[in-house]
């Protein structure tokens, strides 16, 4: 059930601008497909909606990432770009800005940001959100063949539902050393104990991913000069 209040709620929530139609780290067609999730889609991407992957699909993604290596780009900045602008649609929501999307055959199909204040639900991070539109998309809460892009290391609640997802990739930004659980306080991933593990690869675009973080919690302490001193919580 708090599934389908996430999904009502999402759908209602007011539009925003289309992100920019091309740019030199991703597609029209990814951030289209970004895009179209984030604005008019309810919680629960259909597989119509999104579409998934095809041969030229994959064969467009293989031209991409050859073009992006000549030009001396890293292989996971196109996607973590896209993760940025969901952190930065966030923020303008005035929600902690971490964003996330999953990739299946060199295609989005979630893309998801905090709303923990907009739907006031503690759990609805944006791994969260992304995860539960992957598996919509795809049919199945199994997501085989997934990477997960997320602009903060993902904390423990997180990083214990992409092990029930069975994601076998993560690709993660800014560390998070207050509750981080893939490398700085936990290695959840890497944990001998459980049935499942994650290949991950952290501090990708680190500094922008960050920065968009410390400016936004750089504002909250100008706009409440008494709390100067105050900790806040990154997610």
């Amino acid at each position: 059930m708090r599934l389908q209040v996430r999904a009502t709620s999402r759908h209602d929530a007011p539009a925003r601008p289309q992100p920019i139609a091309r740019n030199a780290t991703g597609s029209s067609r990814d951030t289209q497909a970004a895009g179209a999730i984030r604005q008019g889609a309810p919680r629960f991407t259909t597989i119509e909606s999104i579409g998934m992957p095809s041969s030229e699909d994959h064969d467009d993604a293989l031209e991409g990432f050859l073009m992006e290596r000549l030009a001396g780009v890293g292989p996971h900045d196109r996607w973590m770009r896209l993760a940025l602008e969901e952190a930065r649609a966030a923020a303008e929501a005035d929600e902690v800005p971490v964003g996330a999307v999953v990739v299946a055959g060199g295609r989005v199909i979630a893309a998801a940001h905090n709303q923990r204040e907009q739907l006031l639900d503690p759990t609805a991070h944006a791994e969260m959100i992304a995860l539960t539109q992957a598996a919509a998309a795809l049919g199945s809460w199994r997501l085989e063949g997934c990477t997960l892009y997320v602009t903060l290391e993902p904390c423990p609640m997180c990083a214990g539902a992409i092990l029930q997802a069975r994601v076998p990739r993560v690709v993660w930004g800014a560390p998070d050393p207050k509750a981080g659980a893939v490398e700085s306080l936990y290695r959840l991933f890497e944990d001998a104990r459980l049935n499942h593990r994650v290949e991950h690869v952290g501090r990708v675009l680190a500094d922008e991913c960050g920065g968009v973080l410390t400016e936004f919690f750089r504002g909250k302490r100008l706009a409440r000069p008494d709390r100067t001193g105050a900790p806040e919580d990154q997610e």
